[in-house]
């Protein structure tokens, strides 16, 4: 099936990450982008390649755990490029520490950012594609949101919420017959700026569990879940699958694994700075771009195999079919010798 092109996308979380690689992917299509963030320079070097690569990018500033906000930028968006056809939440933001050492502000800022801003942001896509009959919906989600795990716990619960939330919504466009269309990206750990700016009371730097992937790696699931919207969900790397498939079958041994190494595996040799910045309150990259990737190049992977084997169904069916032909004709012809 032939992608749509020049469709209207709104990335939320836009400046860095795997929104900023989100940007360059649907940009590289031709696709008129709409900027969400909270960071004003890193928007702008967003839309700087995205115009680059020879496409119309729309900076907004914005908060998406503020409905108001969130709303006034989907107005200014269809005001200026037109009917949104694709809306990709991506916004987050997250605390490293033992639960007890949150603080309630702080929980809740992380549940209003990485689980309301995507309510909320859903709910100003579908007031204008609901009546369009048409439109799709991608969240970008995490293994976490099947498996919580230590040191994490207000981001797991949000990403938890996401899920749930996000059947749910299935359920009812479903029910209703709607043309619009919403899916799900669980990702495995990603070389993002995150493990610089998040908030973090762990006594070393925090970095992502290994297995790590770029994220040029997510930004191409959440293109493919764009353009097939019609599975509720995809699972990126290796990891993500090995992780969700234990936790269904052996979720108790999985606590206990994650009770002995959660809190070494996601953290460097390298003691926490008191200088690192945080963005759980206001942006890191309002005055300077961070770009895409994190400081974990070196250790991270620029392609998954599972990846492409789940987004090519049909080629994988095929060769196990050849090789199994195969592997039975040669039994056949060593027993008729």
């Amino acid at each position: 099936m032939t992608a749509p092109t020049s469709r209207i996308v709104v990335i939320t979380g836009a400046s860095a990450g795997i929104g900023r690689a989100c940007v360059e992917a649907f940009a590289g299509r031709g696709d008129r982008l709409a900027l969400i963030a909270r960071g004003r320079a890193g928007l702008e070097a967003a839309a700087a390649e995205a115009r680059k690569a020879g496409t119309t990018a729309l900076v907004i500033e914005a908060d998406v755990s503020d409905p108001r906000a969130v709303e006034a930028a989907a107005e200014h968006v269809e005001r200026e490029l037109g009917p949104i056809d694709v809306w990709v939440n991506d916004a987050f933001t997250s605390v490293f520490a033992p639960f007890t050492e949150i603080s309630a502000e702080e929980f809740r800022r992380v549940t209003e950012v990485s689980y309301l801003g995507y309510v909320y942001a859903t709910r100003a896509a579908l007031r204008r594609m609901l009546p369009r009959d048409r439109g799709t919906l991608v969240h970008v989600g995490s293994a976490l949101a099947y498996r919580g795990i230590p040191y994490q716990s207000a981001y797991s619960g949000a990403k938890h919420a996401l899920q749930g939330w996000h059947e749910a919504l299935r359920c009812e466009l479903l029910a209703a017959g709607s043309g619009v269309r919403t899916t799900m990206v669980q990702m495995p750990a990603v070389n993002t700026p995150q493990f610089d700016w998040v908030l973090s009371r762990l006594p070393k730097r925090a970095q992502p569990v290994p297995p790590i992937y770029q994220p040029e790696v997510a930004a191409r699931a959440v293109l493919r879940a764009a353009d097939r919207p019609g599975r509720r969900e995809y699972w990126v790397g290796g990891s993500t699958v090995a992780t969700l498939v234990a936790n269904a079958v052996v979720p108790g041994l999985l606590d206990r694994y994650l009770a002995r190494t959660g809190l070494d595996s996601q953290q460097t040799d390298q003691p926490r700075r008191d200088t690192d910045p945080g963005n759980l309150w206001k942006p890191v990259d309002d005055r300077e771009d961070h770009g895409a990737r994190g400081r974990f190049t070196g250790r991270s992977s620029g392609r998954s195999p599972q990846l492409w084997a789940t987004t090519h169904r049909a080629a994988v069916a095929g060769a196990c079919a050849a090789t199994a032909a195969a592997v039975a004709l040669g039994c056949y012809a060593g027993r008729r010798r």
